[in-house]
């Protein structure tokens, strides 16, 4: 890329940056074709194209598969509750949440079957997720038990049910202990997808294992969050160790 190339594309995105924050263009608006920014622009696509990708990775416009680019709509943030593995109740509670669920009988393999504990191609009920706010998906899940632990039920129009779905939380029988791993990483191409992220933009990535009173692992899930939609809080408690003096 040469240096003009390189400003070009600055400039461009400098320009599409300020009418956006000022206003000229509308949340929701979509954009000139990019034929069209780039005849105004006086530049090639290649470059319209670079400008466009720096704007959607500070989550200004977001591109939607045949329909174009789209100035991003003001996204309220939710929050995950660690330790609880859920979204809060006040996020759950919101009436323009909805969940779409999509089911399966997969097999456990790698890394799955290593998590849940379980010999390879032993069968789990895969239950995936993605939480939308108006049409703005937010999260995520991918939960899988073991099949012998899913009744055909567990989904079912009862309200705890629905209500875990909702809160992404564990589908399962109240587990004894719940594990949670957290990391910031780029997202993988089907998440940046669903998520309608750009794939540079840092997701927060959760892996959370359920365990039951006699250590058996009942339920895996591996949640997503777009970086600038969530906030992750844990609370930690204070133990107390007595000292044992011998006589």
């Amino acid at each position: 890329m040469t240096e003009s190339m390189t400003s070009r594309h600055h400039e461009n995105a400098n320009d599409l940056r300020d009418r956006i924050t000022t206003g000229c263009i509308k949340p929701g608006a979509r954009l000139p074709s990019e034929a069209a920014l780039a005849d105004r622009y006086r530049v090639s696509t290649v470059t319209l194209r670079r400008a466009l990708a720096v704007i959607q990775g500070e989550g200004l416009i977001e591109k939607i598969h045949g329909k174009g680019n789209f100035v991003r709509r003001p996204l309220r943030k939710i929050m995950y509750v660690g330790g609880w593995g859920t979204l809060d109740p006040w996020t759950a509670a919101d009436v323009a949440l909805h969940v779409t669920v999509r089911r399966a009988t997969v097999q456990a393999r790698g890394h799955l079957a290593t998590l849940l504990k379980l010999p390879a191609g032993s069968p789990l009920a895969e239950f995936v997720c993605v939480s939308h706010t108006g049409d703005a998906p937010h999260g995520l899940a991918r939960v899988y038990i073991p099949r012998d632990l899913a009744p055909a039920g567990v989904l079912d129009q009862q309200t705890l049910c629905r209500e875990a779905v909702t809160r992404f939380a564990v589908l399962c029988a109240p587990p004894a202990v719940v594990r949670e791993t957290v990391r910031a990483r780029p997202p993988t191409p089907e998440e940046a997808s669903t998520l309608r992220t750009h794939s540079t933009a840092p997701i927060l990535a959760i892996t959370r294992v359920a365990t039951d009173a006699t250590g058996r692992v009942v339920e895996a899930a591996f949640l997503a969050f777009p970086g600038d939609r969530v906030d992750a809080v844990f609370t930690t408690h204070a133990m107390t160790y007595e000292r044992q003096t011998r006589a």
